[in-house]
C-alpha cells in the first residue's frame, strides 16, 4: 500500500522555539492517522505544513507521491492545486456566514470550474451524506455548531480531496453535537477514506484509528496501532498523559 502523506525529519520554529523536531511520519492511503498529546506539543502544526498552510524551515513532505517540501523550500507547484488534494476541518468551521450551507459547499467547486448545475447537485449529495439535506437552505447563523462542523466536512469533501485533515473538529462543540460530528467521521473511516486527525477524543480514536501518533514536545514519542499506543503504551511520557487525561475525564463530563 502506497503512502498518501510521507514525511521526514520535519522541523520547524517559532521565534526561537522548536515546535517541530525532526518528524517523520507516514499515512498509508485509506487509513485513518489519529494525532494525539498535550497542548502546545506540535499536533497542529504538523497537521497543517501537510498542505502548508504552515512554512516548515527544514525537512520533506510528500503527498500522494508528488513532493510539496523538500530540504528548506516549497517545491510544490501549485498550490491551490495542494490544497484542493488535501482538504482540512478547522475547529471554528471557517464557513461564510452570507451563504446558505448549500452554497458555502458549491463555493470550492465554483471556483475550480465546476458548472453551477454539478456543483448544486455535488453539493447536496454531501449535505445529504453528512446528514444535513433538510439544512441546504440554512445560513450559518441558524445553525448548531455541530451541523455547521458537518457543511464544512462537505465542503472539504466537495472537491474530492486525497486526504482529509480535522484539526480537533469538535474542541468548540457540546457534548451532543460532538457525538453529531464524530457519527459522520465513523461513516468516513468506513469509505476507506484517507484522514490525518488532531484529537483529544480519546475514545474516538480507539473506535476509528488505523495509527495513533502520540507528539509531545515537537517530537513523535510513540507510534502504533490505537491498540498499542493507548492499550499497551511503552513509553513513560505516553502513559502520564493518558493517566492524566482519563483522571481529567470525569471533571470534562
Amino acid at each position: 500500500m502506497s503512502a498518501a502523506v510521507r514525511i521526514e525529519h520535519l522541523c520547524k520554529s517559532y521565534d526561537g522555539r522548536q515546535v517541530l523536531a525532526a518528524v517523520d511520519l507516514a499515512v498509508e492511503r485509506g487509513t485513518i492517522v489519529t494525532i494525539i498529546g498535550a497542548s502546545g506539543g506540535g499536533k497542529s502544526t504538523l497537521l497543517r505544513c501537510v498542505n502548508l498552510l504552515e512554512r516548515p524551515e527544514h525537512g520533506t513532505i510528500e503527498v500522494a507521491g508528488a513532493s510539496v517540501f523538500a530540504g528548506d523550500r516549497v517545491v510544490c507547484p501549485d498550490l491551490a492545486a495542494l490544497r484542493r488534494s488535501v482538504g482540512m476541518v478547522f475547529q471554528r468551521f471557517n464557513l461564510f456566514p452570507h451563504l446558505t450551507a448549500v452554497e458555502n459547499v458549491m463555493l470550492a467547486q465554483l471556483r475550480a470550474g465546476v458548472p453551477e448545475r454539478d456543483a448544486l447537485a455535488e453539493a447536496v449529495r454531501l449535505l445529504r451524506r453528512v446528514g444535513l439535506a433538510h439544512r441546504g437552505t440554512a445560513y450559518p447563523e441558524r445553525m448548531s455548531g455541530g451541523e455547521q462542523q458537518r457543511v464544512a466536512i462537505a465542503r472539504a469533501l466537495a472537491l474530492r480531496p486525497e486526504v482529509l485533515l480535522f484539526d480537533e473538529p469538535t474542541s468548540s462543540l457540546d457534548p451532543e453535537s460532538t457525538l453529531e460530528v464524530l457519527r459522520v467521521m465513523r461513516e468516513l473511516a468506513g469509505d476507506g477514506i484517507t484522514m490525518m486527525l488532531v484529537t483529544h477524543e480519546l475514545g474516538f480514536a480507539r473506535d476509528v484509528a488505523d495509527q495513533v501518533v502520540f507528539v509531545d514536545g515537537g517530537r513523535v514519542v510513540e507510534h502504533g496501532t490505537a491498540a498499542e499506543v493507548l492499550g499497551r503504551p511503552r513509553q513513560d511520557r505516553t502513559r502520564a498523559f493518558l493517566a492524566a487525561h482519563t483522571a481529567a475525564a470525569p471533571a470534562e463530563a
